[in-house]
């Protein structure tokens, strides 16, 4: 039959049956003559049936066909869903069968070969889809991208096969074409053939432009699975028996090199070691490309190798797969890998960050901080409205509010020489401390910010109590932040980092310095706060005058003092005495220098101690300090302001209901017995504000003084009698009771007269803890100790009151008695080893005669002591067992 007459006789069938619905169906024939031409004619039905179903392509594929016998078809790849794709082998076996004239190339760069990842979309066919999409994207004709007009292009018409069957591989980047031949044409010709032509005309995809599409024929039985399994260009090729009882030859370096060359460069053969046990034995061939191994594989795999070529009696099955020559995660493999690398450059790369995107950030906060720019507060809208609801809630309850400013006007005009002096060392230029000490309750925070600093816009006040009571090292670092507004402040990540040094030092052997000690996040904190306070110093520059323009920062600071922010250090050396309480001091002394020196701000230091010069000198060694010491008030001035305080609160009860107020002869009798309990109360502004609070519940004066001595001696048997741990005290009960027994006779002792007492033997570092601890105040002279008073003026009261209790008394001296008697027990003992030691000599020598006349004086003396220490505390004892 002629070809021209047959093709429009196919075309009318194919679409008579696709439209009624019917299938194409296989019939037998028996003349083998014309089994070519039927296989042709079932396989274009096949082809133009889905073409026509998807309205891609209604045109029908031309049969070729060339004298008596037919030409091949052009190669078509199917589309459409999984189920009627063949990209995993005939009938989903992995497998593509072939019978005799029949073979199997392999082309490829026919895919871009990255595109793994589409197989893990759910409900997608990625083969089909991509070559879909790239049909419709690309011009066929112009970019050969579409897999079907490669196919197409590498064929040449005058190649004697015939496409059955092409299977994409998108994973590997190609595809499988399977064909019949003729017999007398065996499928090395027909490859030989195919490569010529690829030479001859290369093709070349639009996303491979540098690599020509290859082909070769598959020698092996190819495995085609849809596994995830990425391509690599290693392989791992495995020597197999052909059958159970046949055994398998590992092929040498040059059998692997004849068989594998051809398929691409190869980069390294490594044969399994030979002292390993792993079975099969295999070797591992490395390509230069991927291509090259994906092609190897595919055309390699399942190929029985023959005695001839080396593959022992039986021939030898070769198993290849993709070995990967890196860990999926190597990145995480090569950072746990060395630590000593990484540790540090992660400790650089947050240091880095902290300091690029978070000291900024902090610097900012600080000064909004000492600002006060995110109080509501301060803002002057808020203080109008405030002010007017003031006056109205004042006008409703028919009084006005009273200041407590007023009632201690009275002591600020008492104290004007030392708020003058504080204002006028600010507007000087010299870079010095200035310290103001005075015992608690004395008004020298109210001194300083309410008076010297009053209108003043730029303080920071720093209360180093609320940092030294702060137990741990994240809590000190966080209350230091929340001092001078520091934040973001990651106080937690310091534990967290100190693990991770912990265990870098099992693993690396050293540090890492990722975690950092409390000295340097404070000296962090501090640093932070140096940079926003020479900002707000320098934010009152101005820059259009240009003599100010031209001077350097540090000049201009040192020319404007006025300008400078003050900074304010409360409770200076708090619990000194504790273990982290020199380092948080130590920061915060260096931080001042710094500060003065460099006239960035002015500070002032408020402190009850008066060692404060130890610690100071620490970090201006060079530097003499300004020092206001802050004293009682005199009576005079202590009367007025009980009075003032009086005198307010009448005016504040007189309008409050409920309240009775306080008659005229009542206010005057507590006038009249005023200056009485003043003498004993003194001049300390808490206690003076304590009785003032008392008399205006309605106690008398002298009512509320006996109250108040009552509860100071409370306090004085809980923190320095009965109460006292020696480990954490460096007093001793005794020695306490001493002082407070002489100070009840004496208001003042001798300094150095105390220190002659058996009890002080180390007797300085008792008395300064006791002063520090507010029990007593050492007044110096010409700088020496001179003398000792009570720590506060109702104390001397107070020891009066202790001292009155008998059973006390008895005790505690009957405590003191014990010491001395153990004392004098061990100067007796001491004295007769000696006198022992002294008779033992050969013969009495007249040298040491002096000398045991010395030693027998003193056992005699020790001696006569016990005696009268036991007397009286016979009668102590007869007192204790005889009163409550």
């Amino acid at each position: 039959m002629d070809s021209q007459l047959l093709l429009p006789s196919l075309r009318q069938e194919i679409l008579t049956q696709v439209k009624g619905g019917a299938r194409a169906r296989e019939e037998d024939f028996s003349d083998a003559h014309d089994a070519p031409k039927v296989t042709g004619i079932v396989s274009t039905c096949r082809c133009a049936a889905r073409a026509f179903q998807r309205n891609v392509d209604n045109q029908n594929r031309e049969v070729l066909l060339g004298g008596s016998r037919p030409r091949p078809t052009r190669p078509v790849i199917p589309s459409g869903k999984r189920k009627e794709s063949s990209e995993v082998g005939d009938n989903d076996s992995g497998h593509i069968e072939t019978k005799p004239n029949e073979g199997i190339l392999f082309f490829d760069n026919v895919f871009p070969l990255k595109l793994q990842w589409l197989t893990r979309i759910p409900f997608l066919n990625p083969d089909a889809f991509l070559a879909e999409s790239l049909r419709r994207v690309n011009h066929p004709d112009l970019a050969l991208a579409d897999p079907s007009s490669i196919i197409k292009r590498a064929l040449p018409e005058s190649l004697p096969i015939k496409v059955t069957k092409v299977l994409p591989r998108l994973r590997e980047g190609g595809a499988f074409v399977k064909f019949a031949h003729e017999e007398g044409i065996t499928v090395t010709e027909l490859e030989n053939t195919l490569k010529e032509y690829l030479k001859e005309k290369p093709i070349k995809p639009w996303f491979n432009p540098f690599r020509q599409v290859r082909a070769f024929l598959v020698r092996g039985k190819p495995w085609i699975e849809d596994l995830y399994r990425v391509p690599s260009s290693r392989v791992k090729v495995e020597f197999l028996p052909t059958s159970p009882e046949t055994s398998a030859a590992e092929l040498t370096q040059e059998t692997l090199y004849s068989l594998f060359r051809r398929y691409g460069k190869l980069a390294e053969i490594i044969p399994e070691p030979f002292d390993s046990k792993v079975l099969p034995r295999y070797a591992y061939i490395d390509y230069t490309r991927v291509r090259f191994a994906t092609m190897a594989k595919n055309c390699m795999h399942g190929y029985v190798v023959s005695a001839a070529g080396g593959g022992g009696k039986a021939g030898t099955l070769l198993k290849l797969s993709y070995e990967p020559r890196i860990k999926a995660n190597w990145v995480w493999s090569w950072i746990t890998s060395h630590p000593r690398i990484v540790l540090p450059l992660v400790v650089a790369l947050l240091t880095a960050a902290s300091v690029a995107v978070f000291d900024p950030i902090r610097t900012f906060f600080i000064r909004m901080h000492i600002t006060h720019g995110l109080h509501l507060e301060d803002q002057p809208l808020y203080r109008w409205a405030k002010s007017w609801v003031s006056r109205g809630y004042d006008y409703i309850r028919l009084r006005k509010q009273a200041d407590n400013n007023d009632n201690l006007k009275i002591v600020w005009e008492d104290r004007q020489g030392a708020i003058t002096q504080l204002q006028t060392w600010m507007i000087e230029t010299a870079d010095t401390f200035i310290v103001v000490q005075g015992p608690r309750g004395a008004g020298k925070k109210e001194l300083v910010v309410d008076q010297a600093l009053k209108g003043r816009p730029n303080k920071l006040i720093i209360d180093c109590k609320k940092i030294q009571e702060a137990r741990g090292d994240s809590a000190t670092i966080a209350a230091a932040a929340a001092e001078v507004g520091y934040r973001p402040v990651f106080s937690w990540m310091n534990s967290i980092s100190s693990m991770i040094d912990l265990a870098a030092m099992g693993t690396i052997g050293t540090k890492t310095g990722f975690s950092e000690t409390l000295d340097t996040q404070l000296a962090k904190i501090w640093g932070n706060t140096t940079t926003a306070l020479k900002k707000i110093a320098l934010s009152h520059r101005n820059k259009k005058d240009e003599k100010e323009a031209q001077m350097p920062d540090d000049e201009w600071l040192e020319a404007h003092p006025e300008y400078r922010p003050v900074v304010v250090i409360d409770n200076f050396l708090h619990k000194n005495n504790e273990g982290s309480a020199s380092i948080v001091y130590d920061k915060l002394g260096e931080w001042a220098a710094t500060l003065t020196t460099q006239n960035i701000a002015h500070v002032v230091f408020l402190t009850t101690d008066v060692s404060f010069t130890k610690s100071l000198s620490k970090a201006l060694p060079d530097r003499v300090f300004r020092q206001i010491t802050l004293s009682d008030c005199t009576p005079e001035v202590a009367k007025k302001l009980v009075l003032q305080h009086l005198k307010t609160g009448e005016d504040d009860t007189a309008g409050a209901e409920g309240e009775e107020k306080m008659s005229p002869a009542q206010m005057q009798n507590n006038i009249d017995e005023l200056d009485s309990v003043i003498q004993v109360l003194g001049g300390r502004l808490t206690d003076l504000e304590f009785l003032a609070r008392r008399i205006k519940t309605g106690e008398t004066p002298g009512k509320a003084v006996r109250q108040i001595i009552e509860q100071s001696a409370s306090e004085i048997l809980k923190m320095y009698l009965l109460d006292v741990d020696s480990a954490s005290r460096s007093w001793t009960p005794q020695q306490a009771w001493l002082l407070i027994k002489r100070l009840a006779s004496d208001e003042v002792l001798r300094y150095n007269e105390l220190l002659l007492d058996p009890l002080f033997a180390n007797g300085e570092p008792v008395l300064q803890a006791l002063e520090q601890a507010e029990l007593i105040t050492i007044t110096s002279t010409n700088g020496r100790p001179h003398s000792i008073k009570p720590g506060r003026p109702v104390y001397q009261s107070a020891f009066e009151y202790l001292t009155d209790d008998e059973v006390l008394k008895a005790r505690l001296d009957l405590a003191i008695l014990s010491q001395l008697i153990s004392s004098e027990t061990k100067n007796v003992e001491k004295y007769e080893n000696e006198l022992r030691i002294l008779g033992e000599l050969p013969g009495t020598p007249s040298e040491i005669k002096p000398r045991t006349q010395y030693c027998l004086a003193k056992v005699m003396g020790s001696q006569m002591k016990i005696s009268q220490y036991e007397t009286e505390s016979g009668k102590l004892k007869k007192v204790l067992s005889s009163k409550f």
